[in-house]
């Protein structure tokens, strides 16, 4: 599917140089397109520019579309997700010292420490 849609892409990229490179420019530039109101061609200098310049927005507006359409099937492929999108495990997390306690509890007495002399 991404091969279909990059394809396509590519072919509208190229007919937009294209149909850019035929339209007349006021600097003369190449003005392939016999733009010029000499007459003997198929199209007045107006429709022409007309045609050329509806064609050129059809053509960005198809070439902005595969470009979104392509950035969201490469987000589909992308790497498996950030550690940041994974939720928060709900349990607690172990005991840094092996969780073991520090003394044993249980029979062994308690003698209170001797009173601190002055």
């Amino acid at each position: 599917m991404i091969n279909i849609v990059l394809v396509v892409h590519l072919l509208l990229a190229i007919a937009m140089v294209a149909v850019i490179m035929l339209q007349r420019s006021e600097g003369g530039a190449l003005g392939i397109g016999g733009g010029g109101g000499g007459g003997g061609g198929l199209m007045t200098g107006r429709a022409a520019g007309n045609l050329l310049t509806r064609t050129t927005a059809i053509l960005a507006t198809a070439f902005m579309v595969t470009s979104l359409v392509l950035a969201v099937l490469a987000n589909t492929r992308s790497a498996p997700p950030s550690v940041l999108d994974q939720p928060l495990p709900l349990t607690a997390p172990a005991p840094v010292g092996g969780g073991q306690p520090a003394a044993p509890a249980g029979d062994t007495p308690q003698t209170p420490a001797p009173p601190l002399a002055r």
